[in-house]
């Protein structure tokens, strides 16, 4: 039987002592879209920054309990935290796409990696533009500037930009809150087709978006984990009162 991807267990965090997460503990399987949903403050995005670490420079901020990729202990002694930022990549709510063109935009991360053969980043620029759904809006125009896109192709090249690494988990963090309707109907498409490759989880910008593509969904309230189970059980048959409270409308 083949383990889950991610497995959090008994996670806790805090900020100068304030917490924002309170014993966590779930497993996320590979392959699959999970969503991590509920009120601002509920922990969400804390705990999707401890998955690659991204936390670990911030001052005042102490993390109990163990996060595991694949078996491997992400917080053990040793850990490279530059290869698991790799395996993890993460996409942020603000599409920030980097100085340069379309194409600079994606090989910057390969480069860095020490790729140099121009086939192989022609290669990578084609792929991974394929599986954000961007590759036919802009392959006559790699060598225009990042800049001059529109936002929903901004987030859906920073998204690119994640892929060319080949993460083995995608992280996103409301990616499409400040995209129009189309634009994020786009990017939920190509994280549908992403699930195939990658292990995807997901802040969504609202509960209507979590219902669309969760396969697994947990909700958070006020740092607690309240209930984690499918996605189509968890819309329609919720197991915790302050869960069918949350997605019904009565607060939040």
């Amino acid at each position: 039987m083949v383990g889950p991807k991610v497995r959090i267990e008994d996670v806790s965090y805090s900020y100068d002592g304030r917490p924002a997460l309170k014993h966590v503990s779930l497993e996320i399987p590979a392959h699959s879209i999970t969503v991590f949903f509920g009120p601002a403050g509920g922990g969400k995005t804390s705990l999707l920054r401890l998955i690659n670490r991204l936390n670990d420079l911030v001052e005042g901020t102490q993390m109990e309990g163990h996060i595991w990729l694949d078996g491997e202990d992400l917080y053990a002694p040793g850990v490279s935290v530059a290869h698991l930022r790799r395996r993890v990549g993460m996409v942020f709510a603000l599409p920030l796409p980097l100085p340069g063109t379309i194409r600079e935009n994606v090989i910057y991360g390969p480069r860095l990696a020490g790729i140099r053969d121009q086939n192989r980043l022609s290669r990578i620029v084609e792929r991974s533009l394929e599986q954000a759904a961007l590759w036919e809006e802009v392959k006559d125009r790699l060598n225009d500037p990042a800049a001059a896109l529109s936002g929903g192709q901004q987030q859906r090249l920073c998204i690119a930009r994640s892929l060319a690494l080949k993460p083995e988990v995608l992280l996103l963090d409301e990616p499409t809150s400040g995209l129009d309707p189309v634009s994020t109907r786009k990017v939920e498409e190509s994280l549908f087709e992403l699930k195939n490759r990658y292990t995807i989880i997901i802040v969504p910008h609202s509960v209507q978006q979590a219902a669309r593509l969760a396969d697994q969904a947990a909700f958070f309230l006020m740092g607690e984990l309240v209930e984690y189970r499918s996605g189509t059980e968890i819309f329609t048959r919720p197991q915790d009162q302050r869960t069918e409270d949350y997605v019904t409308g009565g607060f939040g």
